[in-house]
């Protein structure tokens, strides 16, 4: 797959740099990764912080690509380039893909390319953006949104967490974790941009996360949110509170998720039997796994596994 990051306006080094580390950086042990190209439809020179410069190839037209990164764009710009304009709309048009990380969201909507779709950016922005654009189905406690078409990211370090996500759906669930392990991250970050707005109870969470390590350890079918909260020497009460209070989500809803990603490994890795996935993953039957996969995930187990098995 061949991916173009495209620069616009303004150099922003740390967005840059999470896109090349994402999709431009060697990975021998990976078959057909990512063919990746920085580029500018404006100037071939950029000017950085510190005094920095970069230098990419200006070209004068965007070549074919299936992924088109947009690091980032100004807040107050409100204008748009006729030829970036343009060129964007074409990629798009053509059946590519677009992601974008912080304020690159502020240039997807102004080209309407988010209206009527869920979107994000930094919380900073988000009382301008909603009210530049109130055709976009603006998600504000959450760290990225992507359909598999489009995809924006709610501030810098989150676009590392997108762009995880799209590896994860273009080479699956363990290429994902691998590239996560390589850049000392977690493959998925739970809650939303709200963690990072105030100032988190460390000692809660640091129960809550090791009591949460032991659940994953545990997924059984008889596993419930209030053995998890005895585990964790809390009511099912304060248990709630808590964890909806540093994680932003429902204790079931998480419960669900890590499920998920256990059956999602076990297709991804393994011939067993759907039945076989869904008891080692903490479902009761086969048949609530297939209910749950396609609740959430919007596929069955065995499109799952014939999509993303190597």
């Amino acid at each position: 797959m061949k991916v173009t990051i495209l620069l616009l306006e303004k150099l922003s080094l740390f967005e840059l740099a999470c896109a090349v580390e994402l999709f431009a950086l060697p990975r021998e042990d990976i078959s057909d990764w990512y063919q990746t190209k920085i580029v500018s439809l404006s100037n071939s020179t950029f000017e950085g912080l510190c005094s920095s410069h970069f230098t990419c190839e200006h070209v004068n037209q965007l070549e074919p690509c299936d992924l088109l990164v947009i690091p980032s764009f100004p807040v107050e710009a409100q204008t748009i380039d006729d030829t970036i304009r343009q060129e964007i709309l074409k990629h798009f048009n053509a059946g590519g893909r677009i992601i974008s990380f912080c304020s690159g969201s502020f240039l997807l909507a102004a080209l309407g390319l988010l209206d009527n779709r869920e979107a994000t950016t930094h919380w900073r922005y988000s009382d301008e953006f909603r009210a530049r654009f109130p055709g976009v189905i603006y998600r504000e406690d959450i760290l990225y949104t992507y359909d598999g078409v489009i995809g924006c990211s709610a501030g810098s370090a989150a676009g590392i967490d997108l762009g995880i996500e799209v590896i994860r759906q273009d080479y699956g669930h363990k290429i994902a974790n691998s590239v996560a392990r390589r850049l000392v991250l977690p493959a998925h970050r739970s809650g939303g941009q709200a963690q990072f707005v105030e100032k988190p109870l460390e000692t809660a969470k640091s129960v809550l996360s090791n009591t949460l390590d032991w659940a994953v350890l545990n997924l059984t079918p008889q596993l419930s949110i209030a053995d998890i909260a005895a585990k964790a020497n809390m009511t099912r009460r304060t248990f709630d509170r808590q964890f909806i209070k540093h994680y932003k989500i429902t204790p079931l809803h998480w419960l669900m998720q890590r499920k998920l990603d256990v059956a999602k490994t076990l297709l991804e890795s393994t011939q067993h039997p759907i039945e076989h996935i869904a008891e080692q993953s903490g479902f009761e039957s086969a048949v609530t796994l297939r209910h749950n996969f396609k609740k959430y995930l919007s596929i069955s187990p065995r499109e799952y596994r014939g999509r993303f098995k190597r």
